[in-house]
């Protein structure tokens, strides 16, 4: 992997900032090493670390009132987490968890919060960042507040393909493994449910998995269902 330094210049967040902040910042970093289904930090838990993926991926965790797990964004190599409570010194508002093997690279947030006053750079692109988040979170409600449940399904896989997948003769293989317990809890609806729906997708041919990920085969069918308005039980 390339130096902490390097990975930091490779970040929109950081890509302002002088070498010599740079290597001073990555003096301070920890690099930590995740199995599957680790926690990086809690809901609530203080704000002590900036994080950002150096390889895998995270899932951003919020429970609901009910108890439920709501999946609010999957997060691959490159990509900040916990950037804004860390700079604005307020605890987490939501758990990460790895979703596979995961090194994360962890700054500390005084440190980032000092850097932020002589750049302010960071916080534009951490509000651009998050400006972009937001529009899909939205999205993501909406959807939820009136999208029938294959449609949500099919959106989400599309959504994904689009931001994170790899193109290739037989369709786009999302990099990572989505378990049909994150897919249901990225949807708001049951894993039965995600089991049942994907199993017919799979048989139709729509989706393709090759045991360690999912391929979009057909994007047209997939498109058609997430633009559909009708009531699904």
């Amino acid at each position: 992997m390339a130096s902490v330094v390097d990975f930091l210049r490779g970040s929109t967040v950081f890509a302002a900032v002088p070498a010599r902040e740079l290597t001073s910042l990555a003096a301070l970093a920890r690099e930590q090493t995740y199995r599957a289904r680790e926690v990086v930090f809690d809901e609530a838990e203080p704000a002590d670390w900036f994080c950002i993926v150096r390889s895998g991926r995270v899932k951003i965790v919020r429970q609901s009132r009910g108890g439920k797990d709501v999946v609010l964004d999957v997060l691959g190599p490159g990509e900040p987490f916990g950037g804004v409570a860390a700079i604005e010194g307020r605890p987490y508002p939501a758990s990460a968890q790895t979703m596979e093997a995961t090194v994360v690279l962890k700054l500390p947030s005084d440190a980032v919060r000092a850097l932020t006053e002589r750049y302010p750079t960071i916080i534009r692109e951490m509000a651009l960042m998050m400006g972009r988040r937001l529009r899909t979170a939205h999205d993501s409600v909406t959807s939820l507040a009136v999208d029938p449940v294959e449609a949500r399904l099919a959106s989400t896989l599309l959504r994904l393909g689009e931001r994170d997948g790899q193109r290739g003769a037989t369709g786009v293989s999302l990099p990572f493994h989505l378990t049909r317990q994150t897919l249901a809890d990225m949807t708001g609806t049951t894993v039965e449910t995600t089991i049942r729906t994907l199993s017919r997708w799979l048989r139709d041919g729509f989706v393709r998995d090759d045991g360690q990920h999912l391929v979009l085969v057909d994007l047209e069918a997939l498109r058609a269902i997430a633009d559909t308005d009708s009531d699904t039980a």
